[in-house]
């Protein structure tokens, strides 16, 4: 299994230091997220049905003309490299690792792309391109411009595009929804980071219509929990409120890269989530904060830390009190 943020209770275990004490920055989720209500008792009784709604309050969030629930994205990315024959799968790198991991346990050859690096030709040599946008953990936004093109020269060889637009919602304005249903275009949508709802396991694919019921059936039946789906469905529906936390989240971003910067950790990226902050001695850092009880995202290749979003203000006030005890080598 590979490492994700979010590992509270091990690191608990292996600095001492109870769950409840610690400031956890290391997921890049809405620490704000959408304020799930009471349920019905019924949600809780009933099997999943597909005529609850969820899907058309999907396709209206989105403006998507079709797509399918998930438990999650994580689902969708290891289901899906197995709707092909082995081929080669560029990979723009660094990413998040479990889209690799996916491709090549399916049996595909991973073929590391530098985005800086690719013309409208995409990579002539592979049959499907993946990447993150905006990218995980870089933030780095690829125009929607750009990605079309890879799009079309990937689907005259019958080949695919994959999006996974996980933190996209903050700036839905770059995402490909709207091109949903063309042939070769996959693109992954996620309720855990924009909503900070992670821990319902919802999204959603949205393709065109023959890969969406091949992973249909390949899923099974209910691959969404009733409870998930109820909690999507108003989420989705909350316009209110997800304009005011697209303002919020972004004014958030802001103060935190200003507050990393005046402590010597100049971020080189970042999404509204979270930022990125390459350091030659990250493994040092990432041990300093966890020794103060603070857990941010450590990534080794390259070396760097990502930071996400403090959810209240005793929380900035801890982040900047564990900034100013750092010990800080030039790099």
């Amino acid at each position: 299994m590979l490492e994700h943020g979010g590992r509270l209770i091990a690191a608990a275990q292996t600095y001492g230091i109870p769950p409840a004490d610690w400031l956890d920055l290391s997921t890049g989720i809405n620490p704000q997220g959408w304020p799930v209500p009471g349920l019905p008792l019924d949600v809780w009784r009933q099997l999943p049905e597909d005529e609850d709604g969820l899907l058309p309050a999907a396709v209206a969030y989105y403006g998507a003309a079709g797509l399918i629930a998930t438990a999650g994205s994580q689902q969708a990315i290891q289901a899906l490299p197995y709707l092909r024959p082995p081929g080669r799968v560029g990979l723009l790198t660094p990413t998040y690792a479990e889209h690799g991991r996916a491709w090549q346990r399916a049996g595909h050859a991973i073929v590391e792309l530098d985005g800086g690096m690719l013309t409208d030709d995409v990579g002539s040599d592979v049959d499907v391109v993946v990447l993150v946008n905006p990218n995980n953990p870089t933030g780095r936004l690829f125009p929607a411009a750009t990605l079309m093109s890879w799009h079309v020269a990937l689907a005259a060889r019958g080949g695919w595009l994959v999006v996974d637009e996980a933190f996209v919602d903050v700036a839905p304005e770059h995402s490909l929804a709207g091109q949903a249903g063309l042939p070769g275009l996959v693109i992954l949508r996620s309720l855990g980071k924009f909503f900070g709802l992670a821990g319902i396991r919802a999204g959603f694919v949205l393709a065109w219509p023959g890969l969406m019921q091949s992973l249909q059936t390949a899923l099974g039946p209910w691959p969404l929990a009733n409870p998930s789906r109820w909690a999507a469905r108003e989420a989705l529906q909350d316009r209110a409120w997800q304009q005011r936390a697209r303002f919020q989240l972004k004014q958030s971003s802001t103060r935190l890269a200003a507050l990393l910067g005046r402590h010597g950790l100049q971020p080189a990226g970042g999404t509204a989530l979270f930022q990125y902050v390459p350091a030659a001695g990250a493994a040092k850092i990432h041990a300093q904060f966890a020794r103060q009880g603070v857990l941010v995202r450590l990534f080794t290749a390259p070396a760097a830390l990502r930071f996400g979003l403090p959810g209240t203000e005793p929380e900035w006030v801890r982040l900047a009190a564990a900034l100013s005890q750092l010990e800080l080598k030039p790099n």
